[in-house]
Order: structure tokens, then sequence, then C-alpha cells
């Protein structure tokens, strides 16, 4: 995503790039926040704990960005008009 000098990417490119920024920010700082929750927690189970919880919001925020970025298939209601256009069409009503 290099830009050349002098040229400005349009809004929507500095907006994925202000939401990354804000969600690697988040992620560092969920990091730091678990790894000192680990050391107040003395369960024998809290550093799995709060790995499986690192593990989880990291496959959630993977997720979110997916469900954003991808192409959005057409609407369920939309595609069975299309087929019963098709069908009339054909007389096959």
């Amino acid at each position: 995503m290099a830009q050349g000098t002098g040229r400005r990417g349009g809004l929507d490119e500095r907006a994925v790039l202000l939401a990354a920024g804000l969600a690697d920010l988040a992620v560092s700082t969920l990091g730091s926040v678990l790894g000192a929750a680990r050391g107040l927690l003395r369960r024998s189970d809290a550093a799995e704990l709060a790995a499986e919880a690192e593990h989880d919001l990291m496959a959630r925020g993977r997720l979110a960005l997916d469900r954003h970025t991808a192409a959005v298939p057409p609407a369920h209601l939309e595609i069975l008009a299309r087929h019963a256009l098709a069908r009339r069409a054909t007389g096959d009503v």
C-alpha cells in the first residue's frame, strides 16, 4: 500500500487504514492487559483461560475483518425473484 509522494488515498482507504491501526493498537493493548492479568491470577488454569480468551478475540477480529472486507452476496429474496422470473420466461410456472 505504498503511495507516491504528493498522492493522497481516498476516504475509503484512509478509513480502512485508520480502522486497521486502531485494531492493531487494541490487540497490542489487549496483549498487555492479558499479560498483567496472568500475573494477577494465580489459579492453576489462569494462563490457559487467558490464552483461550486471547485466541477467541483474535478469531473474532479476523471474522469481523472478513465480514466487512468481503463482497456482499446477493440477498436471498433477490435470488428467489430471479429464479421466479426465469421460470416464467420459460413457461415453467
